[in-house]
Order: C-alpha cells, then structure tokens, then sequence
C-alpha cells in the first residue's frame, strides 16, 4: 500500500462565495481574493510533497490547483467526478431565495444525505461518484512510488461528503461534518499495515 494521504483541498473564494450564491455545478471565477488564498495555500501544500495532484473540471477548482501545482512542480489531472453536488434548481440562488421557494427544504438537505435538491443529486450520489478517484489513485500509486501523498482538489460539499464515506461513517452521522473554507483542506491517512482510512485534519489551513 503507497498511498497513505489523502488531501482534500478546498478551492478559493469566488464570485459566488462572494455574494453568498449557490454554485454547485455554476462554473463560476475565482476572485481577486481567490487567488490570492491559493497563492498563500500553495506553499503548504508543496511542504506535503504529493505524488500526484487531481483537480475536479469546475473553473475554480482547476484554476486554484494550477497554483498549486506550479509550488509542487507536478502537474494538474482533470476529473470531472470530483465536481461539487449538483444542486438542480437552486444553483445561483442565495439561501434566502431558496427558503422562499422551498420553505424548510434547505434544514432538510443539511439533515438527510439521501435528500436531493429538485433537479439535482443528494450527497449519497456524490459520494458514489467520487470514491472511485481514490480507489484508482489507491491502485495506480500501489508500485512503490516515493511520495505516498496525493491531493485532490475540489468543493466543499463534495469533500465533506467525500471525508464521511472513506471513514465509513454511518450515513446518519454525515451531518456531523461541517463546511470547509476556502482554500482549507481535510486530510486523511493510514497505516502501512491497515487499510482504514483516519481523519487527521480538518479545515486545516490559514484562509478560509
């Protein structure tokens, strides 16, 4: 077993962030602010030395990994399965404007990991998406490559959900793990001789 840790990095602010929008798979810019924050991450993550960097398609997601990447010297992989939840209906709308529309849809979705926005998918779904990315980093680093780090490069719903199902937590209790800031990170990681994944940090980071 080589891979043994496992980041999940946040991207920085966006124009959506900004105004306190729903992005989900809007592919909306990184701010001035944005950039600034992947500037400030990238070093630490370079401290981490990872073996190889995979970023979700989404712009602001692949436009914080390519800093990243530059610190790292590795190059930036595109995967489209690490997109954020796709919200459907919501996606550019505030929560205020949900509330509205939807009264109490928005405690539910936060509640139930089954529950979906209309027209979009649960966090279940998400997960089920997402955890192929690693199992496939998990084979591909399997020959003995030096660094045992890889970093993922994503969305803050998608890590959150993402954290709960490599720790096999029971679905009931993903509500326990909280949102992640900007340009923060999750980090997990293992045991030569144990496959289970630990959490060993959460919205680590100086942004956000």
């Amino acid at each position: 077993m080589t891979l043994r840790q496992l980041v999940l990095l946040r991207h920085g602010q966006t124009d959506h962030n900004a105004t306190g929008r729903m992005q989900g798979h809007h592919d909306s810019h990184l701010t001035a602010e944005g950039f600034a924050q992947a500037a400030v991450v990238a070093p630490e993550v370079a401290r981490l030395k990872p073996a190889r960097l995979i970023s979700s398609d989404l712009r602001r997601a692949a436009d914080t990994a390519a800093v990243v990447a530059s610190a790292c010297g590795v190059s930036v992989e595109i995967d489209p399965r690490l997109r954020e939840t796709h919200l459907g209906e919501w996606q550019g709308r505030t929560v205020p404007e949900i509330e509205a529309r939807w009264p109490g849809a928005i405690a539910v979705w936060r509640q139930d990991p089954n529950w979906a926005p209309p027209g979009g998918e649960s966090r279940i779904e998400v997960v089920r998406r997402s955890t192929p990315v690693v199992d496939e980093l998990d084979d591909a680093m399997a020959d003995g490559s030096e660094s045992s780090t890889a970093v993922l490069v994503a969305h803050g719903g998608m890590i959150a959900g993402l954290v709960c199902g490599l720790l096999a937590m029971p679905i009931e209790a993903w509500p326990a793990i909280g949102g992640i800031g900007n340009c923060r990170w999750a980090a997990l990681a293992r045991r030569a001789d144990h496959p289970r994944w630990r959490l060993v940090g959460y919205n680590v980071g100086t942004e956000g």
